[in-house]
């Protein structure tokens, strides 16, 4: 094997401005997907069967078919669709919001009913209305069952956000395989773009482990 890291060192602060592009999208997918995960959970667990039927197709759709379909259908399809553009930026919030929150809504469903629902018949039993039963009683013990689950979920979501080089995002993924273009040499500058994401996992990983042992010694 003939492997020189040393020619690609100049290039190094051009690839790690690739995270913050990463991060942007990872962290604000996630947000807008935890968002709808939580309507469609609710919509689930509704009375109103026709609000389950919706969530359960979405669901269904989303969960069911390529993240990088989805992700190509709303970048290229954007001009058929809205009669403009979408930006690659934009083009991949969406699709990651849309596609994690599919996911998150079936984490969030079974936190929910985990919970004994004797406290659910308690909370009703003393008037309490149903929303604020969900938001102050129900979904804090969901989430604290849930968190490590959702933690999972963002990991994959940080790492399947290297699909956005397939639209011209400039993440991590398509600044190493512009600067392996220039130097005629790809293992490396690869190499180094699964380094880095390697590493955001091990933190994302850590604090994830520290969020729960702090909400555990809450309890």
């Amino acid at each position: 094997m003939n492997l020189d890291f040393t020619q690609f060192i100049p290039s190094m602060p051009y690839i790690l401005e690739g995270i913050y592009v990463t991060l942007k999208i990872v962290i604000l997918a996630g947000i807008l997907g935890f968002a709808l995960g939580i309507i469609l959970s609710l919509f689930k667990i509704s009375k109103f069967k026709f609000l389950g039927w919706f969530a359960d197709a979405y669901t269904s759709i989303f969960r069911g078919t390529p993240l990088v379909l989805q992700l190509m259908l709303i970048y290229y399809g954007s001009p058929q669709l809205i009669g403009y553009q979408i930006e690659p930026y934009t083009a991949a919030i969406l699709s990651f919001a849309l596609n994690s929150g599919a996911y998150i809504s079936e984490i969030i469903r079974a936190g929910i009913q985990a919970i004994d629902k004797g406290q659910q018949e308690a909370a009703m039993a003393l008037g309490v209305p149903y929303t604020k039963m969900m938001w102050d009683i129900i979904m804090p013990q969901a989430l604290k069952n849930i968190l490590p689950a959702l933690m999972n979920e963002f990991i994959t979501l940080t790492k399947e956000s290297a699909i956005v080089t397939t639209i011209g995002v400039m993440d991590i993924m398509r600044r190493s395989y512009q600067v392996g273009a220039e130097n005629y040499s790809f293992f490396e500058p690869l190499l180094i773009a699964g380094l880095i994401y390697y590493v955001m996992v091990v933190i994302l990983t850590f604090l994830g482990k520290a969020v729960e042992r702090r909400m555990r010694r809450s309890d």
